[in-house]
């Protein structure tokens, strides 16, 4: 499948390529607590997954996973470089990906977030989702683990 990039002054959205996992791990090192391993990255680079990139001045600012299944986009992972955070990037990014799941005949998009990720529930919420469940002990955590909110965006156009 191609994808058009998405161009925006400096920026640019396009798919992410095997060859962005050196940034791909700094960036998700120095975002999480309990980051993904390249193992897990690599794993992603299959059919029914989207990764996209988010280029500013042809430097990698965030990614986003996205997992295909049936009729449902499923966000896995969305990070933002520190350097690139308040920026907009991950407002570009999940508007993208949202973008494209719709035009891929995806009938919703869910994700889990941390309940102490406040701003990105505030992101969430801004951008048309809602919590839709709770799931009690989803993330690991520096004591024991935290829970996560469920959220959905209704992409069908009925």
């Amino acid at each position: 499948m191609s994808y058009q990039a998405v161009r925006d002054n400096d920026c640019t959205i396009d798919p992410l390529a095997p060859g962005d996992l050196p940034e791909v791990m700094e960036i998700e090192r120095c975002s999480y607590s309990h980051p993904w391993s390249e193992a897990v990255f690599l794993d992603c680079f299959r059919p029914d997954y989207r990764l996209w990139a988010f280029r500013h001045g042809g430097s990698l600012g965030g990614y986003a996973v996205v997992a295909y299944l049936y009729d449902e986009a499923h966000l896995l992972n969305l990070c933002v470089a520190k350097a690139r955070r308040g920026e907009g990037a991950g407002r570009q990014l999940l508007r993208h990906l949202v973008a494209r799941a719709t035009h891929d005949g995806m009938q919703q998009t869910i994700l889990e977030v941390r309940v102490s990720n406040s701003s990105a529930v505030a992101l969430y919420e801004s951008e048309g989702f809602r919590v839709i469940g709770h799931r009690p002990g989803y993330y690991p955590a520096a004591n024991g683990r935290e829970d996560a909110k469920v959220m959905a965006l209704d992409l069908s156009t009925d």
